[in-house]
């Protein structure tokens, strides 16, 4: 018997059973696997069956398009879409022509919000209880998302999607956001084909320290350069390769600018269409915003403004400079945000340009959290003085009246325009027992899927509803296993219930919120929360046992004015056990409010690339090097040690510098001569620099300081040598005793980003003209008083640089 029609027609009879199984996947598991089909035992292909049509796995029939929208820290009172002074179009126009949800949540806080929102977790469950900076060794709070909670761009890329995300990406544990990873959760290995933006809580937006991919990338040295336009650049040029190469594969892109986050970055023009138009004050605009809520829909009549807290000053009560400050400081903010919006506008443009917008599915979310009081009473010019705990007096400031917003500034806005841009509530960002902290306008817009047009959406909901959403929409199913790994089911709700449908009940019934000991309970209605902290105060109010807790009848008080913790003490004490339920059940538990510890990676756990270290040695291109994963020279007296090769011409450019323009220091040759600068704050420059050039050949350089001691952030001794000998020396009177910069790292053979100092002579990123072999930075031990001091400095201000991000 000849076998070979016989292996024919099992391997085609196999085939089609793998074909028939490929066409119904099992798509709970992830990803799909090609069908195995049967080895031929035909010699020739001119004589072989032909093969079955390659495995592809393609999203369902009709799936939308997704494009999520997140802008960062704008409060629920902000944008012109929900009553706000902020003129925003294009939420506006996506609102007047879709639909605005006026009860949803957020956690309060930048990192918790993002990977809730990208997994449909809870916080705690993604290990983001804080942001990553602060993760300690509890389950709930180590920073880095598990692998039983896939996130949604993983599951719509196994399901067919091509995949993006562009700006602001602050989901990664700190200390892995270097080569050395690990980097499975970096955007590009959490399910993003593409991802574009910044790693971290801010950016400079004039000269941001930009990733594509995993790779650092050179930004254009245009005058006008401003991420806004460049992100929204590249995600317009994405959208149309993928629409242009595959127009029927659906895409999903995540859009988080780093606007309207600290630092205010805006171009001039946009800051001139405010002025006069918050000399008011926040006072006034908060009944001037309740009024337009009103009338808009997006708040009930009879809504009375919740009490201001006490902290934030009556407007009429402040001096004439003092309010002249102010309104420029929300007119920058303003214009941030109109700007931002305005090139969101652009993709969305380009979207309905490719014939694409009636089936894109858009969430714009109008902030991570409520608007932010992180900038003090009276706001700053560099938002690193705060960090610091170096106070900017109201003359400081105003000597940059004319330059906030622009790139000689790292602004931030004093903590009434907060307060404000969260009308009608109480509170702002980092308060998530309060609405003025979760609650954020989001508009929905979806032509194919949606058939109201500017309605008002009341149901209750939080951002873990988001990606169950999607996934509805798309047909998908919820991924059982992925990698592998078998998944926490996703703890979120769907909308899509109310999409078409303003009477349906409310689906998303019970809700906990917490961040740093400050925690609500929300359940069918009702909310009861304690602040634990305001976003102003260095420490607790009391302890976690001795909080007293607020209570709402949400229903009826939709701004929260009315507390009836007194009349119904029976009603608190129930929604006080189903928090302590649901905190035990989303792993919330221990709650955690230190923050002197949780700044110290050996007392909470958290690794630490430099633990015990007393010695780094660097080598030329390795750049970028952020605050977590390069060694700490702060208060201590330290060495820096180059090996270079110097050329024939002499020598330009940086060696080693750290941070840059609002803070930070540079080893460098100018002329052939090597000088030293360190930047305190922006505010006072020392440097110390040879008066010989340095001669071609092989040359060792070193820089000693010589700390003064006697507590933190004082001067000290500075000396260059070339080859052993003193070259230069000089008093750098005062430095920084927490941190250089939240966005601009350590640079071997460059300054990028930012200048340390403007006098380097060459153009940016002043490259080093010669060789550098190698560059050690040696520690000298620590004086124990200084050690103390450092600690108690850090309990005070090192919490404000977390809680920022």
């Amino acid at each position: 018997m000849n076998p070979t029609p016989f292996l024919t027609a099992l391997s085609l009879a196999l085939g089609a059973s793998a074909l028939a199984a490929a066409a119904q996947p099992d798509r709970t598991v992830l990803p799909v696997h090609e069908p195995q089909y049967p080895h031929s035992s035909v010699m020739d292909v001119r004589k072989a069956p032909p093969p079955p049509p390659r495995f592809s796995l393609k999203a369902p029939a009709g799936a939308p398009n997704v494009l999520i929208v997140l802008i960062d820290d704008m409060g629920f009172g902000q944008s012109s879409a929900f009553g706000g002074p902020i003129h925003m179009p294009t939420v506006d126009r996506l609102g007047d022509a879709g639909l605005r949800f006026n009860q949803f949540h957020t956690t309060a806080l930048c990192s918790p919000t993002r990977a809730a929102l990208l997994t449909g977790r809870n916080h705690h469950m993604n290990n983001f209880g804080s942001i990553a900076e602060t993760g300690t060794a509890y389950p709930g709070n180590t920073g880095q998302r598990p692998g039983s909670i896939a996130p949604l761009a993983a599951t719509l890329r196994y399901n067919g999607y091509a995949t993006a995300a562009f700006g602001k990406s602050h989901e990664t544990a700190a200390w892995e956001v270097s080569p050395s990873g690990p980097t499975d959760r970096w955007p590009t290995r959490s399910g993003f084909d593409k991802f574009y933006g910044f790693m971290g809580g801010e950016a400079n937006q004039w000269a941001p320290a930009i990733y594509d991919g995993m790779t650092r990338v050179e930004l254009p040295a245009a005058p006008d350069y401003h991420l806004m336009t460049d992100m929204t650049n590249q995600a317009v040029r994405w959208v149309r390769w993928v629409k242009s190469l595959t127009p029927d594969k659906p895409f999903f892109v995540y859009f988080a600018p780093g606007a309207t986050h600290a630092p205010h970055h805006v171009p001039k023009e946009w800051i001139a269409k405010y002025r006069g138009k918050f000399d008011q004050g926040w006072d006034k605009l908060r009944e001037e915003t309740l009024a337009r809520q009103i009338s808009l829909g997006v708040v009930p009549p009879g809504t009375k403004l919740a009490p201001k807290p006490e902290a934030i000053k009556d407007w009429d009560k402040l001096t004439a400079d003092e309010k002249r400050l102010f309104a420029r400081q929300m007119e920058v903010l303003a214009g941030y945000g109109e700007y931002a919006d305005t090139e969101i506008g652009r993709l969305v443009d380009a979207i309905a340009d490719l014939g694409q917008l009636d089936n894109t599915l858009v969430f714009y979310i109008v902030g991570d959290n409520g608007a932010s009081a992180e900038g003090g009473m009276s706001g700053v010019f560099n938002e690193n003085s705060y960090f610091n705990g170096v106070s900017e007096s109201l003359a400081d400031v105003m000597k940059h009246y004319d330059e906030l917003g622009g790139p000689n500034t790292y602004s931030h806005c004093a903590a009434g325009w907060a307060v404000a841009g969260d009308t009608p509530f109480a509170w702002t960002k980092q308060v998530c027992s309060s609405y003025g902290g979760t609650r954020n306008g989001m508009v929905v817009h979806w032509p194919k899927g949606v058939k109201g047009r500017g309605e008002i959406r009341s149901q209750w909901h939080h951002v873990i509803d988001i990606a169950p959403t999607i996934l509805e929409a798309a047909g998908l199913p919820e991924p059982k296993l992925v990698d592998g790994v078998p998944q926490t089911p996703i703890e979120g709700v769907s909308m899509l219930y109310s999409f078409n449908d303003a009477k349906a009940k409310d689906q998303h019934l019970t809700q906990y919120f917490e961040i740093f000991g400050n925690r609500a309970i929300y359940n069918d209605g009702w909310l009861a929360g304690t602040v634990h902290r305001a976003p102003w105060d260095l420490k607790p109010r009391t302890t976690l046992e001795a909080d007293v807790w607020e209570l709402y009848d949400t229903r009826a008080d939709f701004s929260l004015a009315r507390d009836l913790a007194k009349q119904r003490p029976e009603k608190l004490k129930e929604m006080q056990g189903l928090f302590l339920k649901e905190a035990e059940k989303y792993n919330v538990l221990p709650i955690d409010d230190r923050t002197l510890e949780r700044f110290n990676a050996a007392l909470v756990g958290r690794p630490d690339l430099m633990a015990g270290r007393t010695s780094l040695t660097v080598y030329e291109g390795m750049r970028g090097m952020s605050e977590n994963v390069f060694i700490n020279i702060k208060n201590r007296s330290h060495t820096v040690t180059a090996e270079v090769g110097i050329p024939k011409d002499g020598a330009n450019g940086v060696i080693l510098a750290q941070a840059g323009r609002f803070g930070g220091w540079s080893l460098y040759f100018k002329d052939g001569k090597p000088a030293y600068t360190y930047n305190f704050l922006g505010m006072q420059r020392f440097t110390i620099a040879s008066q010989t050039p340095v001669p071609a050949g092989k040359a060792t350089i070193r820089y000693e300081f010589a700390y003064d001691g006697g507590g933190l952030a004082k001067g000290g001794l500075g000396r260059i040598f070339v080859n052993g000998s003193k070259v230069a020396e000089g008093r750098i009177e005062r430095t920084q005793p927490m941190a250089f910069s939240g966005d601009e790292g350590a640079d071997v053979g460059e300054d990028g980003e930012t200048p340390v100092t403007e006098d380097y002579g060459i153009p940016a990123p002043h490259k080093f003209t010669g060789e550098i072999r190698k560059v050690t930075i040696d520690l000298k031990e620590m004086k124990a008083a200084d050690k103390a001091e450092e600690d108690k400095l850090r309990h005070e201000t090192g919490r404000k640089k977390a809680l920022s991000d």
